[in-house]
This record gives structure tokens, sequence and C-alpha cells, in this order.
């Protein structure tokens, strides 16, 4: 655990003794905020600062959204947390050279986007606005929260033929519990975390625990999919890729890597080449 981290989980639980309410408001702030915007590093500029932009619009943040090709053929492209459209730069180079048109966007609190926070709610409804003017997609590229997000997309409203899923979060009960346990958050914040996502975050859900957990209705994902994952990444651990294997079972290839980590991994040549291999079956031919 850094300082800071450290620093915030003292104050927080030390805080929570004073007042649970007041510390617990604290923490579910900070639960929903990426807090920190991924820049667009170096290897990644002229793939960026090419693409054609458009400005999406959710809650009232607007949102930047981008387009590689004449959007024909269309390949979806999700984000992780803190993370932005521009981490792909590798997949719309390949894709691009295969004909494909790669769509993609900063989601609120990212990149280039309006706001401080999103939410998988926001998420799905963006993925649904790129739906009516460029699906059905021909595949989806998702890495870790937007794993989750795309899971859940492809419930509906999002059709794709396949889907290829990196260093995935597999459900929402995960990142409750990682949060919880790096900050060290004692009963009474965990409970009250609890509460606050609940009642704050999805009220009109009867249960947000099974709705956003990718393992359950996968009768309703009827595409073929590809996991990637790293043994050594330390925020999304290998685990949980074989949790998402065990429910979707021989419809759902897994394949590990080692070194790569959880960030790493989206520009590692030979994850581009087993990716780009399975959305495109006949560039390996």
């Amino acid at each position: 655990m850094d300082l800071a981290v450290t620093l915030t989980s003292t104050a927080l639980n030390t805080g929570s003794l004073l007042s649970t309410k007041l510390a617990g408001k604290v923490s579910f702030y900070l639960f929903c905020r990426p807090l920190a915007r991924g820049k667009v590093r170096g290897v990644e500029r002229e793939v960026h600062e090419r693409a054609v932009t458009e400005q999406l619009t959710v809650n009232g943040k607007q949102v930047v959204a981008y387009r590689w090709g004449d959007g024909k053929r269309p390949v979806l492209l999700l984000h992780g947390w803190q993370s932005r459209a521009s981490r792909y730069a590798g997949f719309v180079q390949r894709l691009e050279e295969l004909g494909y048109s790669a769509v993609s966007f900063d989601a609120p609190g990212h990149g280039d986007s309006q706001g401080d926070a999103t939410t998988i709610l926001e998420y799905r409804e963006l993925i649904g606005q790129l739906q009516e003017k460029y699906g059905p997609f021909e595949s989806v590229v998702a890495h870790s929260f937007g794993v989750l997000c795309a899971f859940l997309a492809l419930r509906e409203p999002l059709e794709a033929g396949r889907l290829v899923a990196i260093s995935g979060v597999p459900d929402f009960e995960f990142l409750r519990d990682e949060f919880i346990g790096q900050l060290k958050l004692n009963a009474r914040l965990r409970a009250d975390l609890h509460q606050r996502i609940e009642q704050q975050l999805f009220p009109h859900l009867a249960d947000p625990w099974a709705e956003f957990d990718a393992k359950q209705r996968t009768e309703q994902i009827g595409l073929p999919i590809l996991v990637i994952h790293d043994e050594d990444d330390d925020t999304v651990p290998l685990a949980q890729a074989h949790r998402l294997k065990e429910a979707y079972g021989e419809r759902l290839e897994l394949t590990v890597t080692q070194g790569l980590g959880h960030r790493k991994i989206l520009m590692e040549p030979a994850v581009l080449d087993r990716a780009i291999g399975f959305l495109v079956p006949e560039s390996v031919a």
C-alpha cells in the first residue's frame, strides 16, 4: 500500500468512528471517480490525432467519440478505468490494415470527455448511441472495466459478432471488494458503501449485483468469446478469467500470458496477433 492510500485509509477508518455518514460519503465519492485521467502517450499520438471525432452526450456530459476508417465493418473498442480510447492505437492500426473501422469513446471523467465520474449504465447508454449510428458491430474489444460494460451491453442494445475481453472485470462485486480491500475499510464503511451503491448509484435496480455480473444469464450472450489475461495481473487477478471460463464453457477461449500485467498487455504484439486472429480468422489463414 503506497503512502497516499495508507493515509486515506487511516483517515476514513478513523473518521468513521466519529461519523460513519461523513466518512462513508467520502468513500463513496472516491469509489465513483477515476481521480486521474490517462494522457495520450507518444506511441499513441499519431493514431489519436488522425481520428474522426464526434460529440455524444450522456447525463448532460459531453463525451468525445472516435472513428478510424469510413465506418464500414465497424469494431467497437471499450477502454477501462482511468484509461482512454487512444490505448487501442495498436488495435486501430491492425484493424485498418484489414479494412475495418475502429470506433471508440472516452467515457465521462476519462480522456478528453467532460465530467469527473461515470457508471456502467453511462457506458451502456454511450454504446447504444454508437450502435444506432454504426452497428451492428463486427466485433467488440474491451479491457478491464470495459469488459464488464461490454457483457452488460451485449444483452441489450449491443449487437456484435465476436468479443475479445482483455484483463476483464467479471462482476460489480469485484470492484466493490477491491476498493474495500485496497483502503482496508472497516465494517461500518463496508456496509455503508454497499448501501450507497444500491441506493444512490443504482436506485432503480432491485439487485445491481446480479444485473452487473457477466457470469450470470450467460444464455443471453450468444457470440464467440476470447478472454486474454496475464498471470501477473495485480489489478484483476487471473482467477477472475477462470471464473468467466467456468461460466461460459466451450463458448469461451482463454489465453493466458506472462509478464505483461494489467496495462502493458494492450500493446503486446503477441496479444494483438491473438486478438486479431480471433476477430478476423481469415487474417491468419
